[in-house]
């Protein structure tokens, strides 16, 4: 009897030791997973989900190391954004700001990094092919002209206007050459309903933190980001 109380003591204190070792373990595990929620929250943009600026640029860039010529950058602005939020309130515009998340992810897909650059301005990587891009720009416009139906049943009318710029055409994969490309585009078409690719010239338009220069949040003292 002595010998099976030792064997039945040394196995109660090994589960003890197990037991009182998985207490720790348990709430590290716990806060691991609050810790990266926490990290993962401020690498999104609350109101529409997508990526802030630094986690846009870190996977846009790893996207162009990647791909390569495969790869195309798209600058989108919201058309008539102020008079939403004038006309309508914030909270409409708040609700034209996420729309326009839930769209782009939509279109772009989980492997594009989607980013809100700021106010009503974001930008997309993606892999995406040259002999596909005209057409995918296209249903992008598109996606975007969809109105906006509010909780209060009101609808609001939306558009956007899209520039792209691509490395092979461009000549760079550098993001900020891009996106300097594909903003310049942008502007040449803005309002028009069409989608403009990027061409050569459009590197060269003056740009400050990767924004065309003259445009409102420029600033003398930024540079290309």
């Amino acid at each position: 009897m002595s010998s099976l109380l030792r064997v039945q003591g040394r196995i109660g204190q090994r589960t003890l030791l197990l037991t009182t070792a998985a207490v720790p373990l348990t709430g590290w595990a716990v806060h691991a997973v609050a810790l990266h929620k926490q990290l993962a929250a401020t690498r999104r943009d609350p109101l529409t989900g997508l990526l802030r600026r630094d986690a846009y640029t870190a996977r846009a860039r790893r996207l162009l190391a990647r791909h390569g010529d495969d790869t195309a950058l798209v600058m989108i602005d919201a058309d008539h954004f102020k008079a939403v939020n004038d006309t309508m309130g914030h909270p409409a515009g708040d609700a034209v700001l996420a729309a326009f998340g839930a769209r782009l992810t939509a279109w772009a897909r989980p492997r594009a990094s989607v980013g809100r650059l700021g106010g009503d301005e974001f930008a997309v990587v993606l892999d995406l092919p040259a002999a596909r891009l005209e057409q995918r720009l296209a249903q992008l416009v598109r996606m975007l002209r969809t109105p906006v139906v509010l909780d209060d049943g009101r609808t609001v009318d939306v558009a956007a206007s899209v520039g792209a710029a691509t490395p092979d055409i461009v000549g760079s994969r550098d993001l900020a050459v891009l996106q300097r490309a594909a903003d310049a585009a942008l502007y040449d078409g803005k309002h028009t309903g069409h989608a403009v690719i990027a061409a050569t010239a459009h590197t060269t338009v003056a740009s400050v933190n990767g924004r065309r220069a003259g445009r409102p949040g420029t600033s003398l003292r930024g540079r290309a980001a």
